[in-house]
């Protein structure tokens, strides 16, 4: 960190929610938080399923270090593992966050593989201000592989995109509860592999949730 740069501690929980999917809810989980300051940072994310009445499905962590890029983003690297699904996975991860032009907050990221996979994820959301309270908040995550992964059942290409429309009431501005619509789509060669395993390729899902930060 920056010798004479304060430093700062910062926690959000974008969502954490259930998702009501036709016999198939699940509690999920998009959350990161990060301590520094204006230029350098060590962030943390993790993001994860967990069935309900089961065994957590998927889940991933990210330890990362960021340095300021432009006034707007930050450049990321460090390291991601994901304890499920198995077989078990660890990444290298490169990185870009920030706030692109008309405000999107975006974050894309390239991963490479213990076992060398390339992949690579970008997500998007807006804020959409309905009154000073009530906030509309649509987005999207799409990811892309560069190999055939059959043990982890991806294809290579656009391996599935995922999209949702949440609407929040923010209670305070660090506290809001929120429901909406969530959308899941497996694609390309992901979609045929997961067929073949019997598995669901289309998964819309309405949610409920809480969003907070500190």
């Amino acid at each position: 960190m920056g010798e004479h740069e304060p430093n700062y501690i910062f926690f959000q929980a974008d969502q954490f929610e259930y998702r009501a999917q036709d016999g198939h809810d699940s509690l999920n989980w998009d959350v990161q938080g990060w301590v520094g300051g204006d230029y350098e940072k060590l962030w943390l994310k993790t993001k994860g399923a967990k069935r309900i009445g089961g065994k957590v499905e998927d889940t991933e962590a990210q330890l990362l270090y960021s340095r300021l890029l432009t006034d707007f983003f930050d450049v990321q690297a460090g390291v991601r593992y994901d304890p499920e699904p198995n077989p078990r996975r660890g990444y290298a991860v490169l990185g870009v966050q920030g706030l692109a032009p008309y405000y999107f907050e975006t974050d894309a990221a390239l991963f490479l593989s213990n076992k060398g996979d390339l992949s690579a994820r970008l997500s998007a959301e807006y804020e959409l201000l309905l009154t000073q309270r009530l906030i509309l908040q649509p987005a999207m995550e799409m990811n892309l592989s560069a190999h055939n992964v059959r043990e982890l059942g991806v294809g290579a290409g656009v391996s599935d995109i995922e999209l949702g429309m949440r609407l929040r009431y923010e209670i305070k501005r660090e506290f809001a509860p929120y429901i909406g619509v969530n959308w899941q789509q497996k694609l390309g060669q992901t979609r045929s592999m997961a067929r073949n395993n019997g598995e669901k390729t289309d998964i819309p899902s309405l949610v409920a949730g809480i969003r907070f930060w500190f």
